[in-house]
């Protein structure tokens, strides 16, 4: 008989229970007692405090100090247990947030024994750059995990992914990374998730489209974690979100969508630095409940639409778009409750309105880098609860009102860099007892400082720019400030040496000194070693600065001595500055011959500037591999011997000047391999021979843009195939234009320093303080070169500057010049070119410098254009070229003046007077002729060989040492 269905499902459910209770022995089994997770906590304590970790040494744990095996766990401090039963309840929640641990956790911690555990928060400690552990995995209870600030370093594990009951996720401001698991396999399983914060994590990859579906998220923040692409339309749907946080994610693109307007709840909306762009939506006016909105720092178009709804708004950042020229939105005046508005670089042109005057909760005014005019408002005075307020960058006038002596709460001031003027008393700034930063510096102010100042009296300030002051002496008050972490007293009238009571302020804190462009001597009784432990940033330039260099500490990042008056040589402790990225000591008196260790110094510098020196000797050659070099200019120097071979290791290398000192090389054809390489200045050694093609590479110089080769012995021909590797030339790849500059990142931020370069039209050296990313020259002048121009120079499109001057070139000039359409400045004089000019070149419209003079060129001059604008300067030298400029008129035109020939036939004569008159002007054209003949080739034969022989006297480029 078939069994009943009651009774198999009385057989189903007794194989059920016996599995269940199989289950709970096992989980019983492996489960710890009250007892042991007390046990397991007391011994995760021991662990973290006794690692013999020198880093740890000064660190203790008030919290794991208190823990006592005298009492229950329960009792102690950041241990939660289950209420149900107190004394022998499990561990479920464990809160040790900076609490100073420091040491490292693996998998064999005790803490992962703690299953039980719903949250777990230890936050802000130090765990020395160990990986999260994968044996979390073995917490599958927890809701809140908090690693925040941790140091934890290294791949995520992707153990993380299993722990699916997890509402709460923070592994922020750690450097770990997220490539393998990625986002997507991280969070897939989470769908239970209502915070999610991996800000600071290296993503590197979209935002998943499945995270719109976590229903429960009420907050994500995702702050510098290198996502791109655009976000997924999706996550503007989630119905519960109160906090999106996606700012500084440069690669993130694409526009706002209107459905934004869907995230009803939202308070917290920050976007900044990120590359959104299109017109803000409109739609956003709808996200009522907004307290926080910065999207700043994009490429956002168009104008900022009303947000006049938004009335609950206490922060509103919109700097740095690239909205359309305008006045302040008028609706800013009704968000009454706003505590901090940031409008920088906005592009307002505009005063401020008087309509600003209803924001009575402002404590934070950030206005720099727009085009505001006329004073600052009187009606601004009034709000004394201000404490930031920032106009840097404007262009604001008149006096610096007495007034600010009224906000007794302001800690940051900034007025720099606009057109205020006449004189102001410190004194008022200094009655400020909150003021830690103070900015006056580039306006046209006379700052007014007295000398009876004591350390009771005055604020401690941060910061402190007072460039541009008219000030005669180190302010006095500077002597009793000792928290300094930046100083700028640059571009004033400052004379004698530097105080020594300067060594003994802000030694721990001064990040940033800069005393440049005054007329400063010495630094009196100055260390060896300067003092300032933390300092980043030295600027000392443009001074009178006489004696040996100092040595700044090893934190320096930036060091800029150029043109002082410092001599001897560079001390070798200068290559213990591990931190230096930029060491510029140009325009000085230094000598003797460079210390080996600056080419391993090179793994650490991005610009090395020694040019205009007294440096001899051989150049160090002692670049090794990875090394980071962009900039290496020494030129103007004396240094000797062959060309060093391990500059093929700089791979980095952007800029390289050796030009005027005494190399002796043949062409280096080996730094064809320099595959970044954009600018090349050899110009005034004693280089020799002929420039071959590399045959082990296959692609010489592809970066190249600009190359001075002037002034050597170079000789032979100029291999046709030669230019067409010079692809960078080209007009189609010269790209956008910029300036080529060094961009130094610090705790400060970002320093960006450009580019400079010296180079040679018409004999006349001038120094370009900047160099544009599409600037292409070729000078190839007072060399020995010879042959025919090589056609392979029409390749090259985008060229602006060509000189070939003062060599031995022969053949035409080709009509196929006309076709580099960029072309400024044409120099092929002091050659042996022939034949005409061609007509092609007055299609050149930039051309503004054109010498062919003392070559042997013959025919008229092309008229027209830019052709119009050349003297004679421009021609003399060649005997056989007529018209204008020059005063030889070319035959055909004075043929094309006589007189028509009568239709008188053969048999009638002429009348006597006219055939004398026609006689005479024949007898006189030919002997004209003759003697201009003779004459051309006699100031030919004699002036031709001076300007070949001494060509270095006539186009010897001139010393240029002004600096903007």
């Amino acid at each position: 008989m078939a069994p009943t269905p009651y009774i198999n499902h009385f057989k189903f459910l007794q194989i059920i229970s016996l599995l269940y209770v199989l289950v709970r022995v096992s989980c019983t089994k492996s489960s710890l007692s009250h007892n042991e997770e007390c046990s397991a906590l007391f011994q995760f304590k021991q662990n973290i405090i006794h690692q013999d970790d020198a880093a740890c040494a000064a660190h203790g744990s008030q919290v794991l100090y208190s823990w006592n095996t005298s009492f229950d766990c329960c009792s102690w401090e950041g241990v939660a247990c289950n209420n149900d039963h107190y004394q022998y309840g499990h561990v479920i929640g464990l809160d040790l947030s900076e609490s100073s641990l420091c040491g490292h956790i693996n998998s064999n911690s005790t803490i992962f024994s703690l299953i039980h555990l719903q949250r777990l928060n230890l936050s802000g400690n130090n765990f020395g750059e160990s990986q999260i552990p994968s044996e979390i995995a073995r917490l599958k209870q927890l809701r809140k995990l908090d690693l925040s600030y941790c140091g934890f370093r290294g791949q995520i594990p992707n153990e993380i992914s299993q722990l699916v009951r997890l509402s709460s996720l923070n592994l922020s401001w750690n450097s770990p990374n997220l490539h393998s698991p990625s986002l997507n396999k991280l969070v897939q399983n989470l769908t239970g998730l209502e915070e999610l914060d991996l800000s600071g994590v290296d993503i590197n990859s979209d935002v998943p489209h499945f995270m719109g579906n976590f229903s429960s998220l009420r907050s994500i923040k995702l702050r510098d974690c290198s996502l791109m692409n655009e976000l997924p339309t999706t996550i503007f749907e989630l119905p519960k979100l109160q906090i999106l946080d996606l700012a500084l994610n440069s690669n993130i693109t694409g526009s706002l969508p209107e459905s934004i307007s869907n995230l009803k709840h939202l308070r917290v909306l920050s976007l900044s630095k990120c590359s959104f762009s299109g017109p803000i939506p409109r739609s956003l006016s709808n996200l009522t409940q907004l307290t926080y909105l910065n999207i700043g720092y994009n490429k956002f178009t168009n104008f900022v639409p009303s947000l006049v709804s938004l009335s609950n708004l206490d922060v509103l950042q919109l700097s740095d778009n690239k909205f359309e020229k305008g006045c302040f939105p008028y609706w800013l005046g009704k968000l009454t409750k706003l505590s901090e508005l940031y409008v920088a670089g906005m592009n307002i042109t505009d005063e401020i309105p008087l309509f600003l005057a209803n924001l009575t909760k402002l404590t934070v005014v950030g206005m720099t880098r727009n085009s505001l005019t006329g004073y600052i408002p009187s009606w601004l005075f009034n709000h004394t609860q201000l404490r930031k307020l920032d106009l840097q960058e404007n262009h604001f006038q008149g006096p610096i009102s007495n007034t600010f002596s009224n906000f007794k709460s302001l800690e940051y001031l900034n007025l720099g860099a606009n057109n205020f003027s006449g004189r102001v008393e410190l004194d008022m700034f200094l009655g400020l007892e909150k003021l830690q930063a103070l900015l006056l510096g580039y306006n046209m102010i006379s700052l007014v400082v007295t000398n009876n100042y004591t350390n009771n009296t005055l604020p401690e300030f941060d910061q402190l720019n007072l460039a541009t002051c008219n000030l005669k002496e180190f302010p006095s008050f500077l002597h009793f400030q000792n928290k300094l972490s930046l100083l700028v007293l640059d571009s004033n009238i400052i004379d004698g040496p530097v105080p020594v009571w300067i060594w003994n302020n802000s030694r721990e804190t001064l990040e940033v000194f800069d005393i440049s462009y005054n007329s400063i001597t010495r630094f009196d009784q100055h260390p060896h070693y300067l003092p300032w432990r933390s300092l980043e940033f030295l600027f000392i330039l443009d001074n009178q600065l006489q004696g040996h260099l100092p040595v700044p500490p090893q934190t320096t990042i930036v060091y800029l001595a150029i043109h002082n008056n410092m001599t001897g040589e560079i001390p070798p402790s200068i290559c213990e500055l591990k931190s230096l990225r930029m060491l510029d000591l140009s325009f000085n008196n230094f000598g003797g011959t460079l210390p080996l260790c600056l080419g391993s110094v090179s793994n650490s510098l991005t610009e090395l500037n020694l040019r205009r020196n007294n440096f001899h000797g051989k150049m160090m050659n002692a670049f090794t591999l990875g090394n980071i070099l962009k900039v290496l200019d020494l030129s103007e120097n004396r240094f000797t011997g062959q060309l060093p071979s391990s500059l093929t290791n700089c791979t980095n290398l952007e800029f390289l000047s050796l030009g005027d000192n005494s190399f002796h090389d043949v062409f280096p054809s080996w730094l064809g391999t320099l595959s970044k390489l954009q600018i090349l200045v050899l110009r005034s050694n004693k280089l020799y021979g002929p420039i071959h093609e590399s045959k082990r590479v296959s692609s010489q110089f592809p970066k190249l843009r600009i190359i001075d080769l002037s002034h050597n012995n170079f000789s032979g021909k100029l291999h046709q195939k030669y230019f067409q590797t010079w692809n960078a030339m080209s007009y189609e790849n010269l790209g956008i234009s910029s300036f080529m500059q060094s961009e130094i990142s610090s705790t400060l931020g970002h320093t960006y320093l450009s580019y400079t370069v010296t180079l040679t039209h018409k004999g006349v050296t001038t120094e370009y303080e900047h160099i544009l990313t599409i600037d292409v020259s070729i000078d190839l002048s007072c060399n020995h070169f010879e042959g025919e121009l090589p056609q392979s120079l029409q390749d090259l499109r985008g060229l602006q500057s060509l000189n070939i001057s003062n060599n031995h070139f022969t053949g035409h000039i080709f009509p196929y010049l006309g076709d580099l359409k960029n072309l400024e400045a044409l120099d092929l004089s002091g050659n042996e070119l022939s034949g005409k000019i061609p007509h092609q070149l007055v299609q050149l419209d930039f051309l503004s410098i054109f010498n062919v003079s003392f070559n042997r060129l013959k025919g008229r001059i092309p008229q027209g254009k830019h052709f119009d604008t050349f003297d004679n300067n421009s021609y003399i030298g060649n005997p056989q070229l007529c018209g204008r400029p020059l005063s030889k008129e070319c035959e055909d035109s004075k043929l094309s003046r006589l007189p028509p020939i009568s239709n008188v036939s053969e048999s009638e004569s002429l009348f006597p007077s006219e055939r004398i008159d026609w006689i005479i002007i024949f007898c006189g054209v030919g002997s004209g002729l003759v003697i201009g003949i003779v004459i051309g080739n006699f100031l030919h034969t004699r002036y031709s060989d001076r300007f070949t022989k001494r060509k270095d006297k006539w186009v010897r480029p001139l010393r240029n040492t002004r600096r903007n």
